[in-house]
């Protein structure tokens, strides 16, 4: 089963119902760099809201530790995400598991970028190009996709009720990432796109 992460959340409500939708995860950002961005008080709100079995995950780029250390001891998210250049060795030393970003719409030449990072629980194949922001609604060609990253891949960029179903069943990703795809402006889930995404997933699960 393809598991699902709705990713810049803002508000509780849209969250909860991420969760009462069927989502594995929901992501909020930290980063100044992000219109997604929330304050640590509003993100600790939304992780203490998650009900039991949904993982949390805070998403940074290119931050200094000490913001990463006190949004540890703040909001205690299950994992942390990172968007930019940080080294394998960096994302290590907080010893929580993390997700590493890679940006994919820098085409064949992303690819050595899916090695440097062992210790990473999942390479999220993003549609941006390096040094943008994540959550750019940008699709990459799934066809570069490696096809023995196995549990690693996570697939993100643009994805959408429209064309998940169809990344689902052509790139066999672990989990799928979603934030632009259902919102209703930046940062704000429309239910109706949230429900949809997570319907289209698991119909092109039972067709697997």
């Amino acid at each position: 089963m393809t598991r699902i992460k709705c990713c810049g959340m803002t508000r509780v409500e849209d969250a909860l119902l991420a969760a009462r939708l069927g989502a594995d995860a929901i992501g909020v950002v930290l980063t100044a760099r992000s219109k997604r961005r929330v304050a640590l008080d509003q993100a600790a709100s939304i992780v203490a809201a998650m009900p039991a079995f949904v993982t949390t995950v805070a998403l940074f780029m290119d931050d200094d530790a000490e913001l990463v250390q006190q949004v540890l001891r703040d909001v205690r998210p299950d994992l942390l995400q990172f968007h930019g250049d940080e080294t394998d060795a960096w994302c290590q030393q907080f010893g929580q598991p993390f997700l590493k970003a890679v940006a994919m719409g820098e085409g064949a030449a992303a690819l050595p970028a899916l090695q440097a990072y062992p210790h990473a629980r999942g390479l999220l194949l993003d549609g941006h190009g390096a040094g943008e922001a994540g959550g750019s609604g940008k699709t990459f060609d799934w066809s570069l996709i490696p096809p023995d990253m196995g549990a690693r891949l996570i697939l993100a960029g643009g994805l959408s009720p429209a064309n998940v179903a169809s990344a689902v069943r052509e790139a066999r990703p672990w989990a799928v990432d979603v934030a632009s795809g259902v919102e209703s402006s930046p940062g704000i889930k429309d239910p109706v796109r949230m429900a949809a995404f997570i319907q289209a997933v698991r119909e092109a699960d039972a067709d697997r």
